[in-house]
């Protein structure tokens, strides 16, 4: 069996040009002053760094002259940080470059909303209209999607697996004439009650006639709310040139880019929204149904640059807690409570993060300090999780009574060493008693770190008070 690769997280897909941007002004960071040659030297390395990355190249032409011309004025070279104030403008034209404006789609004042998707076969378009409609229904409304392609036999089948798998509603009739099927799905859907009608339509290997006089049929039959262009990142300046051709017949009102989670250099999402003035609405993040997200311009471009992204961390996690789960945890483990129950619960938030690597890469300046993150490997994190499993809920609940031949059973049914179980119930211990210090406005000292590192300790303390009653004495 060959060995298993971790899974590419779809901001992997910017880590490449990621590093070129953070290597090219990174020596501006630094410098005190700025000339317009070591602006220049930059921008050669900006132009190069995006290039690679399949932008395309009139766009990559506008954005580096627009930032060096920003770069080359007076309020920035006179500046008390010139360096940063550089990397400020190439944040906000990189944002600018994916778009200002905003991601939310448009919902129509009378339901149902309908969402017309189009785009070309292999594009993602059925996933992905099962993808938006789950997002749809953790938004709290009520979805349903109809199958308008009948050019692939399978595409009625999948929306229909798809639909069962979450639970949503599907209207497929078997018909000849899409346009048919899909006013007959939207009338179901009105009689259903159902407030938000996605439909999934035909797509075609290459951009042709008969496809766009089909798109404009439908288009023109259901009134959509909203058109979105789905477009496969893969594809690169492909993605780019089908999105022109789509623009100039069927006038979309944003795209949503699939297969983000690949080994894409990001050129099409960096180019698209420049190329047609059509902005990024969403982005599939990955395979999983519950993995397509709004897209956020200032937010990517942070990334981009190394300066995290907060606000999607705080999102995630909001996703992934319940508040009155959280005050819970919080109260158990500051009161020294930390069970292996905790443990577990804590482990399966993380996980309803994402990726380990995605989450923290979310957190300002970290991203450089574990650039070796990737390569951890998670199924040390399930090696742990399968120790507790092994532990009955009593041993859980009350790890001390764990002796020796208890870790010897559980060793033997997480398929771990005695050693690993050992060390994980005295991590267990290590953590529940940092807590309860912290608790007690107490910091802990650090592991191997020496007295008095992480704040003066008792013994200081005392030795201090006495060299204070000596001088007193003398006085």
């Amino acid at each position: 069996m060959g060995r298993k690769t971790a899974p590419i997280h779809w901001r992997a897909v910017f880590d490449t040009l990621s590093d070129r941007l953070q290597g090219a002004l990174g020596d501006l960071r630094k410098q005190g002053r700025l000339d317009e040659e070591a602006i220049s030297r930059a921008m050669r390395e900006v132009r190069l760094a995006l290039l690679e990355a399949d932008v395309n190249f009139e766009v990559v032409k506008d954005f580096v002259a627009r930032v060096r011309e920003r770069a080359l004025g007076a309020d920035v070279l006179k500046s008390l940080t010139p360096g940063q104030q550089v990397v400020k403008i190439v944040q906000e034209e990189l944002t600018s470059l994916m778009g200002t404006g905003d991601s939310r789609l448009a919902f129509a004042s009378r339901p149902p909303t309908v969402i017309l998707l189009a785009g070309l076969q292999g594009s993602g378009k059925t996933t992905a209209a099962a993808k938006l409609a789950l997002l749809l229904r953790k938004e709290g409304r009520k979805p349903g999607l109809v199958a308008a392609d009948l050019q692939r036999p399978a595409a009625i089948d999948q929306l229909e697996q798809l639909g069962r798998e979450l639970q949503v509603p599907v209207f497929s009739e078997e018909r000849a004439d899409p346009v048919a099927a899909a006013t007959g799905g939207l009338e179901g859907a009105r009689s259903e009650g159902l407030d938000t009608v996605v439909l999934d339509t035909a797509g075609r290997l290459h951009v042709d006639e008969e496809l766009m006089d089909e798109l404009v049929a439908v288009r023109d039959a259901t009134k959509p709310t909203n058109v979105l262009l789905v477009l496969d990142s893969m594809t690169g300046q492909d993605a780019v040139r089908v999105a022109e051709a789509f623009a100039e017949r069927v006038a979309f009102d944003g795209v949503v880019l699939t297969k983000l989670d690949g080994d894409a250099r990001g050129g099409a999402a960096l180019s698209v929204k420049a190329v047609t003035g059509k902005p990024i609405k969403l982005v599939s993040v990955g395979e999983r149904l519950d993995q397509l997200e709004y897209f956020h311009p200032d937010r990517m471009a942070s990334r981009i640059l190394g300066m995290g992204d907060v606000l999607s961390l705080i999102e995630k996690a909001e996703q992934a807690v319940e508040q009155d789960e959280a005050e819970e945890m919080e109260r158990r483990m500051m009161s020294g409570e930390f069970t292996f129950d905790d443990f577990l619960r804590s482990y399966k938030m993380l996980r309803r993060m994402g990726p380990l690597q995605g989450v923290v890469k979310l957190i300002p300046g970290l991203g450089k300090q574990l650039e070796g993150l990737d390569d951890v490997d998670e199924r040390q994190l399930a090696r742990v999780e399968g120790i507790v499993l092994s532990m009955t809920p009593h041993e859980r609940r009350l790890p001390h009574v764990i002796d020796g031949s208890r870790r010897k059973r559980i060793a033997a049914g997480s398929g771990a060493t005695v050693e690993q179980v050992n060390q994980l119930l005295e991590a267990r211990k290590q953590m529940a008693k940092m807590m309860k210090q912290m608790s007690k406005g107490k910091m802990p000292a650090l592991p191997g770190a020496p007295q008095g590192q992480n704040g003066p300790t008792r013994s200081a303390t005392k030795k201090k008070k006495s060299k204070r009653k000596k001088s007193r004495s003398r006085r």
